[in-house]
C-alpha cells in the first residue's frame, strides 16, 4: 500500500497545483488549453522520439509479453470504442473514450511502481509497455480521429487527407522518425540529447497541472459517462491481462506480473490531451483520469496483495 501511495500521491499534487492556480487566478482562462498545446507540439514529441530512438531492440523484443500486454490493451480500446461509437455516432469522440478505457499511466506511474516492487528488472517490462501505450495505442487512436473529421466523399481523396494530416501530427511522426534513427545505429549526440531529456520530463507534469486547471472551470455535466470507463480502465482491462498472462502464455513471474501492474494503472494524461488538441469534449476525459487515479488505490494494492500471496 505504502507503494501505491507514495506513486499516486505526486499526481494528485500536481493536479491539484493546476486546480489552484486557476482558482486562486494564478493562471489564466486559456492556460490549460496552451499548456496541453506544449505538451503536443514540444514534451510529448520529444518523449516519442527520444523513448524510440535509444531503446535497444533486444530490450524491447518480449513477444510473449507484447502480445500479452498490446493484446489486452488494443482488444479494451476497440471493444470500448465500439460500444461508445454505437452510443454516440461520433467516431473521433468514440475513439477519445476508447483511449480513456485502455490508455493506461505507463511512464509516469508504471515505471516507477514497477521499480518499486519488482526492483531494477521491471524497468525492462516497465519501459516495453509504455512503447505500446505511446507509440501503438496512442497513434492508433490519432488515425481514427483523423478519419473521423474528414468530410471527403471521395475514398482516395479522404485517404490522402487523412494521411496528410498524420504526416502533420507531431504524435505520430515523432515515433517513426525515432525508430528510423535507431535503424541507423547511431548515437544521440549528447546535446540533443540532454535537450530531448529536459522537454521529455516536462510532459507528464505539465499534462497534470493542464487537467488540473481545466477541472478548475465548471464543467457541463460534470463527467457523466465516466463511470463505466473507470471500471473498464480498472477492472476489465487487468483481468484480461491477467487471463492472457498467468493461463494463455504462461509468462514468467517477472513479465506477468508485470503486465497485471501495468494494465491495473488509471488512466494516463493521453486522452485528455487529444480531446483539448482536438477540441472535443474533455468532461468525461478529465473526470475518467481523476477517478481512475483515486480507484487505482484500491486495484493496485489488491494487485499487489496477490502478487504477495502467489510469490
Amino acid at each position: 500500500m505504502a507503494s501505491v501511495f507514495n506513486v499516486i500521491l505526486p499526481v494528485f499534487a500536481l493536479i491539484l497545483a493546476g486546480f489552484l492556480c486557476r482558482r486562486w487566478g494564478i493562471l489564466g482562462a486559456s492556460a490549460a488549453s496552451e499548456i496541453n498545446r506544449m505538451v503536443v507540439w514540444l514534451c510529448l514529441p520529444a518523449l516519442l522520439f527520444k523513448a524510440t530512438a535509444t531503446a535497444a531492440w533486444e530490450q524491447i523484443w518480449q513477444p510473449q509479453f507484447i502480445l500479452v500486454y498490446s493484446g489486452a490493451t488494443l482488444a479494451v480500446f476497440a471493444v470500448t470504442l465500439l460500444w461508445r461509437l454505437r452510443h454516440t455516432g461520433n467516431l473521433a469522440d468514440a475513439s477519445i473514450q476508447g483511449l480513456s478505457a485502455s490508455y493506461a499511466n505507463t511512464g509516469y506511474m508504471g515505471i516507477p511502481l514497477c521499480l518499486l516492487v519488482l526492483g531494477d528488472a521491471g524497468l525492462a517490462p516497465a519501459l516495453v509497455a509504455t512503447l505500446i501505450v505511446v507509440c501503438v495505442l496512442f497513434a492508433l487512436a490519432v488515425v481514427c480521429i483523423e478519419v473521423a473529421l474528414q468530410d471527403e466523399k471521395s475514398l482516395h481523396r479522404a485517404v490522402a487527407k487523412v494521411a496528410l494530416a498524420l504526416a502533420k501530427n507531431p504524435l505520430v511522426v515523432s515515433p517513426l522518425l525515432g525508430g528510423l534513427w535507431a535503424a541507423s545505429g547511431q548515437s544521440l549526440a549528447v546535446p540533443v540529447e540532454q535537450f530531448l531529456t529536459l522537454l521529455a520530463s516536462a510532459t507528464a507534469p505539465c499534462a497534470l497541472i493542464s487537467l488540473g486547471l481545466f477541472l478548475a472551470h465548471k464543467q457541463v455535466g460534470r463527467g457523466e459517462g465516466s463511470i463505466p470507463l473507470v471500471l473498464i480502465k480498472l477492472v476489465a482491462h487487468p483481468l484480461i491481462t491477467w487471463v492472457l498472462a498467468f493461463h494463455v502464455f504462461n509468462l514468467p513471474p517477472l513479465w506477468a506480473y508485470a503486465a497485471l501492474l501495468m494494465s491495473a494503472l488509471p488512466t494516463g494524461t493521453g486522452p485528455f490531451m487529444l480531446a483539448e488538441f482536438y477540441r472535443r469534449e474533455a468532461a468525461v476525459v478529465s473526470y475518467t483520469i481523476l477517478l481512475s487515479t483515486l480507484g487505482s488505490l484500491v486495484t493496485l494494492s489488491l494487485c499487489l496483495y496477490l502478487m504477495g500471496t502467489a510469490g
